[in-house]
């Protein structure tokens, strides 16, 4: 199992760094919510998994085949439209999931058992971006001591 874990560390700390983001998200709303079962695998919210597992990816590249190696630069550039379509593209999603809700509630001609509710909060703010990006870069760091101290 070590061999494994060993031979496909490029691969497995962001997979590791997901589900982390994902379950700390989970139990936040957990906390907040109480039990919902979808929460599990929300988009939005803090901490975004999405920043948190490219900016994994970014630093284990970076560790492990150096930082000006043509892979970084690939992973680096993934990693900012990740976070951008996360922060912008999904953020504007969102807002016009919260306006059609709106205009179903208000607009008396428009049968609402028609028109499912849409999810209001889909992408991220800034706060839940740099959450996620802190904690793929902390995770990412501790994962890579540990296996360097195995």
């Amino acid at each position: 199992m070590l061999e494994i874990l060993l031979q496909y560390k490029l691969f497995l700390i962001p997979i590791i760094i997901i589900v982390c983001a994902q379950l700390m998200k989970f139990v936040r709303l957990f906390f907040k919510h109480g039990f919902r079962f979808d929460d599990l695998f929300n988009p939005g919210h803090f901490p975004s998994a999405h920043s948190a597992f490219v900016t994994s990816l970014v630093v284990v590249i970076g560790y492990y085949e150096s930082v000006t190696s043509g892979v970084f630069a690939v992973a680096a550039c993934f990693a900012f439209i990740t976070i951008y379509d996360a922060m912008r593209i999904r953020m504007h999603i969102g807002l016009q999931g919260k306006t059609l809700n709106k205009l179903v509630d208000e607009i008396d001609e428009i049968d609402s058992k028609k028109f499912p509710r849409l999810k209001e909060h889909v992408g991220h703010y800034a706060n839940e971006v740099t959450g996620g990006i802190g904690i793929g870069m902390l995770l990412s760091i501790i994962l890579i001591w540990i296996i360097n101290f195995l």
